[in-house]
C-alpha cells in the first residue's frame, strides 16, 4: 500500500473510531508549506482545504498553539467572530464541530489531523485520548514517508502496512489508557503482558478490545 494510500485509509479509520463525519489530514511546515494531504472522503478534503482559502480556522490555530483546538458548535457566536469567513463556509457544507489534532515531534511541526461532524457537541473523554493515538500514528506516517522520500519504490518506505492493523492497536492502546488511567506506553505494555500470559497474539487481544469483549483490569 502506497504512503498516500495509507493516510487515507488511516483518515477513513479514525472516522469510523471516533464516530465522526470524516477525518482530514493537513501539512503544514514552518517555512509555509500548507496543503491537505488526505481525507476520508471528499467532503471531508473540501471542508479540510478550505482554512487555506479562508486563512483562518481550528487547523490554523492549532498548528500555531502547539496544542489541540476543540470547537464542539461552529455556530456559536465566539466562534463566528474568531473565523467569519471559514465556520460560515463550513457550515454550509454541513459540518457542525471540528476538533484539530496538531502533528509535532520534539520542536518539529508537521501539521494538523482534523475531526469533523455534522453535529455539534464534545468528543468524550474516551474520544480525545483516542484522536490523539491516531494524531500519532499520522505523525509516524509522515516520519516514515520522509525517510521513504528517496526510494524509487514507496511501496517499500516503512509505512507501507495494513493501516487496518496499526490502527486497531492504537485504537485499543487508547481505550486501556482512558479506562486503566495510564500513560500510553503503560496501556501497551499491560496489553502485550495479556497477550504474553493468554498466549494470544497482540493483534487479537487489541481486537478484543477494541470490541469490549475484553476489558483489562488495573491488576
Amino acid at each position: 500500500m502506497a504512503t498516500d494510500d495509507f493516510l487515507t485509509h488511516l483518515c477513513r479509520t479514525a472516522a469510523e473510531a471516533l464516530s465522526a463525519s470524516g477525518v482530514g489530514i493537513s501539512v503544514m511546515t514552518d517555512d509555509g508549506t500548507r496543503g491537505v494531504c488526505a481525507a476520508s472522503d471528499p467532503l471531508s478534503e473540501r471542508v479540510e482545504d478550505l482554512q487555506f482559502v479562508m486563512g483562518e480556522g481550528p487547523c490554523i490555530d492549532a498548528f500555531a498553539a502547539r496544542r489541540p483546538v476543540l470547537v464542539a458548535d461552529l455556530g456559536g457566536s465566539a466562534v463566528h467572530r474568531r473565523w467569519p469567513s471559514y465556520a460560515s463556509a463550513a457550515m454550509q457544507d454541513g459540518i457542525r464541530a471540528v476538533f484539530a489534532f496538531p502533528l509535532q515531534v520534539g520542536a518539529a511541526r508537521l501539521g494538523i489531523l482534523d475531526v469533523l461532524r455534522h453535529q455539534a457537541g464534545p468528543l468524550t473523554d474516551e474520544q480525545v485520548p483516542l484522536a490523539l493515538t491516531f494524531a500519532d500514528l499520522t505523525v509516524e506516517v509522515l516520519l516514515d514517508r520522509q525517510v521513504g522520500a528517496g526510494n524509487s519504490d514507496v511501496t517499500h518506505a516503512p509505512a507501507a502496512v495494513d493501516v487496518g492493523h496499526r490502527a486497531e492497536i492504537f485504537q485499543a492502546q487508547g481505550m486501556v489508557m482512558v479506562q486503566l488511567g495510564v500513560s500510553l506506553g503503560e496501556a501497551l505494555s499491560r496489553m502485550r503482558a495479556h497477550a504474553y500470559a493468554e498466549n494470544r497474539p497482540l493483534d487479537d487481544v487489541a481486537r478484543d478490545i477494541v470490541a469490549r469483549r475484553l476489558h483489562l483490569d488495573k491488576d
